[in-house]
């Protein structure tokens, strides 16, 4: 069932066993890892359907350098789905690695391992619809595939690893006829998280008080409570929360909202791959199921540790498109168009603000000198991208020069210093916004400088190409858009010890008995993988504990006859306020 605010009544109490606070991948992965499984589900979400510019307004706030950071409100959505509804639908699991205690990498160390989380994240795979749960290319394919660079040989690095792609699949869209179906399961919309309150002790939070834009106020009862916010809206929710703690919820020894990562990324140097061009395979491979997969250079766990660094990935990807130098019809195109590319892409064509029109002129002729190429590379762009149900991640395009640039994405290492605060400005719901001062460190800088050094060491010595980069430039490249795009990791990190974590090994924050974190912000680490599928397969952990929890006793005959007796109709206001009913009789059981 879902519904809005709007269709309850000013000041309603309504009751659940659990009340899930938002409605993204987590909100969703765990009302449906829940569903008809005996417990009544609240999933409350601040936004509606679409996106609405007064709902996202309340994401806004202030950060420290916006040189190194994006304004607050992007990349994230506050709507039905919430960030899957923008998301590229990369799909890669941590690596044991990330879940050890490194002694060269301060605070790192999860309290599960990978092990503990493999059985979960087969799950996950599925729900995040990014097929088979194979990370070697010969586990997901099971015949022989083209070498990425055919006599590329390496002793630090693995080109075997694959990256799976989602459809991308917008969970309100894919999973809403279910939620919608749901006799146990009811999303409010419109209905943002306010205030917690507590019985005498503060240990146990007893209502959560929901408020609307439109002037609607509510309060829910439940037995638990999970914040499925996201990693910088929970650290905000936990430290606007100060009638119960004066810190904050969570936040005694002040780790809410410090340890904040997302991940380091960037473009560097000039690969020239001596070889014919047939030699080189750096575009999707598609799996039998329509999945998109694709290899990437991974640096493998023996040299991380070797090197005392962090975790790290690349891909061979396109020469400079801001460059006209480049002569290829299709990257000109790119560029040209660049002004309808989304901002989080935008920023990324080198070269697009304040060209010269000799710039352009340039990248024009490219396009003249070789139009069909420009065809071909439009129509697949529609084709694969616009109306394609699974669409194709990116147009991977190759310079009969064999010219490419090194894409990477690497761990960012957990600094305290790094972190979510809160500023002086209110939202139009009289919740202090955000500050953000996201920070990096030297030794970010040295996972990166290493590892790229590494892997033009093996281009050269494997005779496979050369990789020409100024290392005087490695910080800047690495710095150039900031912070990673919607990678909010670390602000409420999971640990044993409630001095230095804020949630225990079951996602619970600790001092409180039943309030619960499905979210980025538990990572201890960042790894180098993108978060979703991991937040879908903690989530899913996190539901069979919660199961386990607040498992409803009374038999479904009881439940039936309590039915009965009500009387409950069809889906609308009032058979809302029967269920909570019925919800309340059976929690006296």
């Amino acid at each position: 069932m879902i519904l809005d605010i709007a269709d309850l009544a000013d000041g309603q109490e309504l009751s659940a066993d659990l009340c899930i606070v938002g409605a993204g991948a987590a909100g969703i992965a765990l009302a449906l890892k829940l569903m008809n499984r005996g417990l009544d589900v609240l999933v409350v979400e601040s936004g509606g359907r679409r996106h609405e510019d007064d709902v996202q307004d309340l994401y806004a706030g202030s950060v420290a350098d916006p040189t190194l950071h994006a304004p607050t409100d992007r990349f994230r959505c506050s709507q039905l789905g919430g960030s899957t509804t923008l998301w590229g639908g990369r799909c890669v699991p941590f690596d044991a690695i990330d879940f050890e205690k490194r002694s060269y990498v301060a605070h790192s160390g999860w309290p599960i391992t990978l092990d503990e989380l493999l059985p979960y994240y087969r799950e996950a795979n599925r729900l995040c619809e990014a097929g088979a749960f194979a990370y070697q290319i010969d586990e997901a394919f099971g015949r022989p595939m083209k070498p990425m660079i055919a006599g590329f040989e390496s002793s630090a690095f693995s080109t075997d690893c694959i990256e799976r792609f989602s459809k991308p699949s917008n969970f309100a869209e894919r999973y809403g006829p279910e939620l919608e179906a749901a006799r146990n399961v009811r999303v409010l919309l419109h209905a943002t998280a306010t205030q917690f309150s507590s019985d005498d002790s503060g240990r146990t939070l007893s209502r959560l008080t929901l408020r609307s834009l439109r002037g609607r106020s509510v309060t829910v009862r439940a037995r638990a409570f999970v914040l499925a916010a996201g990693g910088l809206e929970v650290a905000r929710l936990l430290l606007a929360n100060r009638t119960l703690h004066p810190d904050g919820i969570g936040n005694q020894h002040g780790v809410v909202g410090r340890y904040y990562m997302c991940h380091i990324a960037g473009t560097i140097g000039r690969i020239k791959i001596d070889r014919p061009t047939s030699a080189v395979w750096h575009d999707y491979d598609v799996a039998d199921d329509g999945t998109y997969c694709r290899r990437r250079f991974a640096l493998l766990s023996e040299a991380q540790r070797q090197h005392r660094i962090g975790n790290f990935v690349a891909r061979l990807h396109h020469p400079q498109i801001g460059d006209p130098a480049h002569r290829t019809a299709a990257l000109s195109l790119v560029f040209l168009g660049s002004r309808l590319l989304p901002w989080e892409y935008r920023i990324r064509v080198a070269g697009s603000d304040g060209a010269s029109l000799g710039h352009y002129a340039h990248h024009f002729t490219n396009v003249m000198l070789d139009p069909q190429s420009a065809v071909r590379f439009a129509y697949r762009m529609v084709t694969g991208r616009f109306l394609a149900r699974r669409k194709i991640p990116s147009l991977v395009v190759k310079t009969k020069a064999n010219l490419f640039s090194l894409d990477f994405h690497a761990e960012q290492v957990p600094n305290p210093e790094s972190r979510i605060g809160l500023g002086n400005e209110t939202d139009a719901l009289g919740i202090p916004r955000i500050h953000v001062d996201w920070r990096y460190s030297p030794q970010d800088v040295a996972t990166v400088a290493k590892s790229v050094e590494l892997l033009a060491s093996d281009l050269k010595s494997s005779g496979a190409g050369t990789l020409s980069y100024d290392p005087g430039t490695i910080e800047a490249e690495m710095t150039r858009y900031g912070a990673y795009g919607g990678h909010h990791v670390g602000t409420a990190r999971m640990g044993d010890d409630p001095r230095s974590s804020v949630v225990d090994r079951n996602c619970r924050v600790h001092g409180v008995d039943n309030l619960y974190i499905a979210s980025a912000a538990t990572f201890p680490t960042s790894s180098q993988a993108n978060p979703t599928l991991t937040i879908v397969a903690l989530t899913l952990r996190l539901a069979e504990h919660l199961q386990g929890k607040l498992q409803l006793t009374r038999s479904s005959s009881d439940k039936k006859a309590v039915i009965s007796e009500i009387g409950i109709g069809g889906r609308d206001s009032a058979s809302f306020g029967a269920e909570n009913l019925l919800s309340k009789q059976l929690a006296q059981h």
